[in-house]
Formats: structure tokens, C-alpha cells, sequence
């Protein structure tokens, strides 16, 4: 009997030191966690927070004085067209962008997974554009489209065409600069797709094959589902960077005509350095910040939810 009650005694310690050590281990994890939680607070959240009180405000941006408004730009914000316009843009160059970037990105993973010639140097290249920074990329397919002097142009009159100013039509602009930026990005997507399907085992695709599956069919029931959580990556990653497209746009349209071309981004780049409207500026972005956060979670939600379905 004491011997029974000696071994409880010691199995209570012997816990009691291992949630003991196991706290410690959590603290001191918390510390290290400490020096990239101080940088995301001073450099992301108040920030953040400044741009909420300075869209109550009528400040300029420049001056040290300024007075408090109320909700009088966010009711500025809902009567403003050009409000709209620029959240219309701004969805097509997120939505757009992640169609295309995903459906290519796999297809060249798809192509590139194979045994065929030249598949490294044929990565290499796609990937190659992710490098260079989007203002350059964006000034380079400048021109390429250009009225004057445009690679476009002289292709289409050395056919006997004629010139088209492709970078001036508000029904074209908007669709070359998701080009663009699919062009520029569509490795990341790809290197992404590729290591979800170099982590599918090749035995899934040898019984499909005894079993008498169609290349489709495995496709469909095999590789689609078991990429499920690259896709959620990639569509996640794609849509918050197409939300907040900047360099781009800048380097090709400068978001005109107007603000035809216009993201969110740089309309409130206009309205604070332009025209001094720095409160409105920050309005536009706590409407960006709230738009980006809510489709990007419901990407996220949606495609989690089928990954477990998968």
C-alpha cells in the first residue's frame, strides 16, 4: 500500500515537473516571438491605426493642423463615382489576375512535371520575370504597347493594319494590365502547383491506370483534389496581390485616361500627393483594407473547406 501511494506521489511530480518544463519551453518561445511582433505592430498595425484616425479628419497631409470631420468623408466616399470606378478596377485586376495566373500556373506545372527536354532552363525562364521589380516589368510591356514607337503598332502596320492606342481605351487598358501582371507572377504559381504535385505519389496514378482511368479521370479524382492545398495557397496569394496591383499601373497608364485604369492603390496615391487630400486618402484605404480582408478570408474559408472535402 505505501509503495502504491510512493509510485501516485511520484507519477503526480513527475507530471506536475513536465507541464512545469512545458510551460517553460511556451515562455520562452513567446520571446522569441517578441522581436517580430514589435516590427509588424511599429510598422503595420499602427500605421494602420493612424490611417483610421486620419480618416475623420480633413488633413492635407503636409500641414501640422487639421480638423476632426466625423463620418463626413466616409459619406463623402459613398457618394463619389469615382469611388466606385476604382473598386470596379481594382476587382478585376484581383479576380483576373488569380483566373489567370492559377489556370496557367497549372498548366505549366502540369507540362513541366513531365520528363521532357530542357525542363529546367524551360522553369528557369518562366520564373525569371517574378524577379524583376513590377514598376520596370510594367515599363517594359510599355513599349510593347505604346502608340508611338510601340512594338504593337509597327507589327500592325508592317501587316497593314492600323495603329491602335491600346493604353488610351478604358475597355482595353484594364485587361493589359492584368496581362501584365500575370505574366510577371505566373511562376510563383507554378513553383507552388509543382511541389504539390511532386508530393503525390506515383502509385495513385498506377492503380487509376490499372483500374482503367482516363488521363481526365485522373486528373479530376487525383490530382486535382490532392492539390487542394496549393491551390488555396496560390488563389489566396494571388488575390491579395492583384487587390493591391501599384506598380503596374503606374508605369503603364499612370491609371489614366482619367482614372479609367485607376486601382485603389493609386487613387489614393492621387488624392494625398496630387491633391492634398490626405483624409480621403485614408478613408480609400481603410475601404481597400476592409475589401482585401474580407475576400481574401472567404477565398481562404472556401478553399479550406474544400480541401476537407477533398
Amino acid at each position: 500500500m505505501i509503495e502504491v501511494e510512493t509510485q501516485k506521489a511520484t507519477l503526480t511530480k513527475t507530471k506536475g515537473e513536465t507541464r512545469k518544463y512545458k510551460f517553460k519551453k511556451e515562455s520562452s518561445l513567446w520571446w522569441m516571438y517578441l522581436p517580430a511582433l514589435a516590427v509588424i505592430c511599429f510598422f503595420i498595425v499602427y500605421p494602420f491605426l493612424m490611417g483610421i484616425k486620419i480618416s475623420f479628419t480633413n488633413w492635407d497631409g503636409f500641414s501640422q493642423k487639421f480638423d476632426y470631420v466625423g463620418l463626413e468623408q466616409y459619406t463623402r466616399l459613398l457618394k463619389d463615382s469615382d469611388t466606385w470606378l476604382v473598386v470596379g478596377n481594382t476587382l478585376i485586376y484581383g479576380i483576373g489576375s488569380t483566373i489567370f495566373q492559377n489556370i496557367l500556373g497549372l498548366l505549366y506545372a502540369l507540362l513541366l512535371n513531365q520528363s521532357i527536354r530542357a525542363r529546367a532552363i524551360t522553369r528557369t525562364i518562366i520564373y525569371l520575370p517574378v524577379i524583376i521589380s513590377p514598376l520596370i516589368m510594367g515599363y517594359i510591356w510599355y513599349f510593347f504597347f505604346a502608340y508611338q514607337g510601340g512594338a504593337l503598332n509597327d507589327l500592325l502596320q508592317f501587316i497593314g493594319l492600323e495603329k491602335i492606342n491600346a493604353l488610351a481605351d478604358p475597355n482595353m487598358n484594364k485587361w493589359i494590365i492584368v496581362f501584365v501582371n500575370t505574366y510577371q507572377f505566373v511562376g510563383v504559381a507554378m513553383i507552388i502547383y509543382l511541389a504539390g504535385l511532386q508530393s503525390v505519389s506515383k502509385e495513385y496514378y498506377e492503380a487509376a491506370q490499372i483500374d482503367g482511368a482516363s488521363t481526365f479521370q485522373q486528373f479530376k479524382n487525383i490530382t486535382l483534389p490532392l492539390l487542394m492545398p496549393s491551390i488555396t495557397i496560390n488563389m489566396v496569394l494571388n488575390i491579395i496581390g492583384g487587390l493591391k496591383l501599384f506598380d503596374v499601373i503606374v508605369s503603364l497608364t499612370g491609371g489614366g485616361p482619367g482614372n479609367a485604369s485607376q486601382s485603389m492603390s493609386t487613387f489614393m496615391y492621387d488624392l494625398y500627393f496630387n491633391r492634398q487630400d490626405a483624409g480621403y486618402a485614408a478613408t480609400e484605404g481603410v475601404l481597400m483594407a476592409i475589401i482585401i480582408l474580407i475576400i481574401s478570408l472567404a477565398t481562404l474559408v472556401f478553399f479550406k473547406r474544400k480541401e476537407v472535402e477533398a
